[in-house]
């Protein structure tokens, strides 16, 4: 039979022959006659879904900014306690974001994403009407899970499915991030005037972004796909078909093997030894989907694939997938880890407690609100511009110091005259907090491969959100018991002086593979 006998390569006699490569619209999502591939609609819908994905990420937190000082009065809330609450996001992400990678191998990316996204538009609604700081808490985190899963998850699809435009798509990614940020900090209060000036309308309304954010993901847990970023091993084919390659006739993230070559032409048949199969490395490399052609048809390229995956495991049947990183022997992993903590320290200071601080020198609520705003959509246009420039420079240390040099300035300012210059420290501040996608496309360029980013960004992340738990919770108690905002922007600044220094050696030319080994 065809489907037999046909393979990507095929290794009878001393020398190897190879089917060569067919490309069609579908393998690279471009429209054919009849319209759009599906090739062309898993694009559109992970893009879309990418997107309001990402504008999802941090209403819950700005918007809470925003009204806390309502907030507090409402539950009855100390500044020590109100410091504990600004200190759950980073919290929940360092406990549920390292269950992401794991999560992913068993139910897919997307489906992964998807869920989370349901839980924050769950936790959303729930959390200003359960009558106590408990409930708030705890509601609240359920939302923040969410957050966590799809945080560690993103530059995983992200690497997978856009490996030649990482920067672009982190890009792209981050502005929309910034973008949700900055929009819940700006409307939320005057939504709240218009709703009655009630606050827990105010925060719930923030839901119906995330029930939107759910819609893209539904095809692929249909699918119950698996990514390879994140370590599975192939989908196994419905029906005696093949599984799907990369970009399949459904819009499930199938994937046709971690043992798909990397810089070599194929992987060896059947005949080929486990030892020699190993020489590949996983997830980058993909047989495209051919419709229609006279060369061979699509399911016989694929099932030649999906056979050579499952052959090269060897006789026993056993999985031919790279063993994990040893992720903490790498130096560079752990500067990186520890640049994330900082700047989420940073960036949980200024979320929680920016507005406050505006509101404590005169500044009226709905302006504060805005001024924190401008901080959060300063990451609109340079969270495309910095992912861009950092992958094209061979050592991001030269933009990791300027974010910072704008961080202490912003600092010193409202130190020296937070209501006189709050607009320019607003800036300041927004310049500084770019240091979130810079961040994320560290992750993408320290790592060869799409389950090494995994591994990479669930440390990086997990870690990073352990290390700025304290931050947000300290400036809390200190802003109580000083009875100003001195000793707490004091600290702000403190901080930035190491995280410039583990910038740097987190965007030196290396990668987490060279340095921790396997």
């Amino acid at each position: 039979m065809a489907r037999e006998e046909t393979r990507t390569t095929t290794r009878t006699s001393p020398r190897t022959t190879t089917v060569p490569k067919v490309r069609s619209s579908a393998a690279h999502g471009t429209e054919g006659p009849g319209g759009p591939s599906p090739r062309a609609w898993t694009m559109r819908l992970l893009v879309a879904g990418i997107v309001l994905s990402a504008l999802n990420l941090r209403p819950a937190i700005t918007s809470l900014g925003a009204l806390l000082e309502e907030v507090r009065d409402g539950l009855g809330m100390s500044g020590s306690v109100a410091g504990l609450l600004t200190s759950v996001p980073p919290l929940c992400f360092a406990v549920f974001g390292v269950m992401a990678p794991r999560l992913a191998r068993r139910f897919g990316a997307g489906a992964v994403v998807c869920a989370g996204m349901a839980a924050i538009a769950t936790g959303l609604l729930l959390r200003p009407y359960t009558g106590g700081t408990a409930g708030f808490l705890a509601a609240s985190a359920l939302a923040l899970m969410g957050i966590a899963v799809s945080n560690v998850l993103m530059p995983v699809i992200v690497k997978h499915w856009f490996p030649d435009r990482v920067g672009s798509m982190t890009g792209l990614y981050s502005m929309a991030l910034a973008l949700g940020t900055a929009l819940a900090a700006a409307v939320t209060v005057p939504l709240t005037d218009a709703l009655g000036g009630s606050w827990q309308s105010g925060l719930a309304l923030w839901a119906a972004l995330a029930v939107a954010a759910v819609l893209p993901w539904l095809p692929f847990v249909r699918g119950r796909a698996r990514t390879p970023g994140a370590g599975d091993r192939p989908a196994e084919p419905a029906s005696g078909d093949a599984a799907p390659a990369q970009a399949a006739d459904g819009p499930g993230m199938h994937a046709v093997g971690d043992v798909e070559a990397r810089g070599a032409s194929a992987v060896e048949a059947r005949g080929a030894s486990a030892g020699e199969a190993r020489g590949a490395s996983a997830g980058d490399s993909y047989v495209p989907f051919a419709r229609g052609t006279q060369a061979a048809s699509a399911r016989e390229v694929q099932a030649a694939s999906a056979r050579e995956a499952r052959d090269a495991a060897g006789p026993d049947g056993a999985r031919a997938v790279a063993a994990p990183l040893r992720i903490t022997r790498s130096r560079t992993a752990w500067a990186l880890a520890v640049f994330f903590g900082l700047q989420a320290t940073a960036a949980y200071i200024t979320m929680g407690w920016m507005a406050q601080i505006f509101r404590d020198a005169g500044v009226p609520a709905g302006t504060a609100g805005l001024l924190l705003a401008v901080t959060m959509v300063m990451g609109v246009p340079l969270a495309f511009v910095i992912p861009r420039l950092a992958t094209r420079l061979p050592h991001q240390g030269p933009i990791v110091l300027a974010l910072g040099v704008c961080g202490l300035a912003g600092y010193a300012g409202l130190y020296l005259a937070p209501a006189a210059g709050a607009w320019a420290w607003a800036v300041l501040l927004g310049i500084a907090n770019c240091a979130f996608p810079l961040a994320l496309t560290m992750v993408g360029m320290r790592a060869k491969t799409g389950p090494g980013v995994a591994q990479l960004s669930a440390f990086a992340q997990s870690t990073g959100y352990l290390i700025s738990i304290p931050g947000p919770l300290l400036v809390g108690v200190l802003y109580q018991h000083s009875g100003g905002w001195g000793l707490p922007i004091a600290l702000m600044s403190a901080l930035m002086i190491p995280q410039m220094v583990v910038g740097v050696l987190a965007g030196r030319d290396r990668t987490v593979e060279d340095e921790a080994g396997r």
